[in-house]
């Protein structure tokens, strides 16, 4: 069973930068694709970015474009969300998942089927 254990958030002031790291065990991340999400309070869990299993094909949604880069690492199991020129917009608990399916619409969260538990982004000064 695949197990996700996301890292890498805090408290940071507006402008500046976090990198989320996302950590695999149990399987082998190089057939999954991965996605990153976020929920903040009293709103819906939406698509931050994703990569597909080869990293060739990279999604972001338009709200985080130019600021944040989703990468990915198979030999360490890890997928990474660096963040840069936060805005106090992207507070929330962000969510690193994993997908085995290639295709359909990157920022459905149905099409995921296994799930981190979490980490808090906070931006504010």
């Amino acid at each position: 069973q695949l197990q996700l254990v996301e890292s890498g958030g805090g408290l940071v002031q507006p402008g500046g930068s976090l990198r989320l790291s996302c950590t695999a065990s149990g399987r082998a991340l190089a057939n999954y694709r991965m996605g990153w999400f976020r929920q903040a309070p009293g709103k819906e869990r939406e698509g931050v970015s994703s990569i597909s299993h080869t990293g060739a094909f990279i999604e972001y949604a338009d709200s985080v474009k130019g600021r944040f880069t989703i990468s990915r690492d198979d030999a360490k199991s890890a997928v990474f969300l660096q963040m840069d020129n936060l805005h106090s917009e992207d507070t929330a608990v962000y969510y690193c998942a994993a997908s085995r399916f290639y295709g359909g619409t990157w920022h459905d969260a149905k099409l995921y089927d296994h799930w981190g538990q979490g980490t808090q982004v906070t931006v504010s000064s």
